[in-house]
This record gives C-alpha cells, structure tokens and sequence, in this order.
C-alpha cells in the first residue's frame, strides 16, 4: 500500500520530502470548505516570509473538519488512545521561497493527549469539544475551543454528486493538491511535508456557521466565492517536522 502510494508522484507541484516518511494517518469524512477573501486583508494576518498564493487573482481561506484513524509511527501499530480523533483545521494557501503550500491559522482536536503530543512537537493545537455523526445521508460536525475562546464550528453537509478527480490547472487541483504546510509558533515557523494518492471528491449541499474560527468573521466570508468538497478517506504519509527560518 505504501509503496504504491509513493509511486504516484505525478499529481504534486513540489518534489518528495527528501528522507522516509516517519507517520501514517488514515483521514476520514473530509468536509473542505472553501471561501475567498481579500488578498490585502489576508497578508495582513501572515507572518514575515509568507506570501498569499492567490488562483486567478483570488486568495482563499479553508476550514476543514475530519476525523483521524489508525494513526500510527512508520513500521510500529496504531497508537493506544490516540488512534482515533476529531480534527479541525483553517488553512489558508500561500508560497514561501517561492514553495506553495498550505498555512495553518489554527488546528483543533478532540483528544487531549493528541494535542500535547502535538504540542511537544512544537505544533500548537487546540483542544476543542468536537462531535461527528450521521443521519441518513446527511453528516453533522460540531466544533467549540475549550477555555475561554468562543472558536465554533457547526455543519451539517450531504455529497450529492459523483466521485471526480479534478483536473490539471483547475481551482479544484489548485486548492486541494498541496503538499507542505507551515504554522508559526512563537519565534519559529513549523514546516511538515506530506504526501497522498491525488484527491477524489465530490461535491456537496452543505450549511454552516462559523465564530472566530478564522480572522475574517463570518459574514465576510458569506460575501464571496464558496465552494465545498467532500472526500471519505484518504491515507497520508508524514515526514519529520522541520524547524525553519
């Protein structure tokens, strides 16, 4: 399975991580949904080195509920307790050193553990209430930040089309087929390198509501462009987390 998966590079703008992937993750029940925002209003929010990645001149922002299984370190089994949780991620699509990518403005997780653990690789998470579940076929997310933050997410969403891959230089490529993110913590910037087969997805009906989830409220957000996919499972390989300037 692994090595199929790494045979299969055509579908990246960027090259492998160089060394062995360390971490395999199997994502589930994938809900993307995509918003565009103001450029200027967005690099506004990005830290030094980091430049807005815009597809025909729009810059776009994503928050991304998943659930997480069978997660596990290369060549060991899956982690006791941690193998399974609820993630939630807001990313938007920039480039730095000319490189595309993906930067996180925040990532939640329904497992204490998880974010310590995650924490400790100097990935700040949070930890959130988070709940998934499904009525016919209808899926429902739940999200709320512990602590004092009022970081909410609720969405419910049905795929109502075929399963398609999208096509080269398309937005749907452009948005989903990143394959480095990085995410600032304190002084540092964290970079981590994946790799997967290339998306499959469908389209989706979907109704949300969001608060201060991302640094854009709302209803900024309900004023531009939306676009939603859904994608049942995909399995991701992780390389080591790097430490950069």
């Amino acid at each position: 399975m692994y090595e199929e998966i790494l045979e299969q590079t055509d579908h990246r703008q960027t090259p492998l991580p160089h060394g062995p992937w360390v971490m395999s993750q199997k994502w589930e029940n994938l809900l993307f949904m995509h918003f565009t925002v103001s450029k200027q209003a967005l690099q506004a929010h990005l830290p030094e080195g980091m430049v807005v990645d815009c597809y025909q001149g729009e810059a776009w922002v994503t928050i991304l509920p998943f659930e997480v299984t069978d997660m596990h370190f290369r060549k060991t089994p899956s982690i006791p307790y941690l193998h399974s949780y609820l993630e939630l991620n807001v990313r938007t699509y920039v480039k730095k050193n000319g490189l595309p990518g993906l930067y996180f403005f925040s990532l939640d997780a329904n497992k204490l553990m998880a974010v310590l653990g995650a924490r400790v690789t100097t990935l700040p998470y949070f930890y959130a209430q988070m709940g998934m579940w499904r009525e016919g076929n209808n899926i429902h997310y739940k999200s709320k930040r512990w602590g004092k933050s009022k970081a909410s997410l609720r969405a419910s969403f049905r795929p109502h089309s075929s399963a398609y891959f999208s096509k080269s230089g398309s937005l749907d490529e452009w948005l989903l087929e990143r394959y480095y993110a990085w995410k600032t913590n304190r002084n540092n910037t964290v970079e981590v390198g994946i790799h997967h087969m290339p998306w499959q997805v469908q389209e989706v009906e979907a109704n949300i509501q969001t608060y201060q989830l991302t640094p854009f409220d709302f209803e900024t957000l309900g004023k531009g462009r939306v676009l939603f996919h859904y994608s049942p499972e995909k399995r991701v390989l992780f390389w080591p987390i790097k430490i950069i300037k």
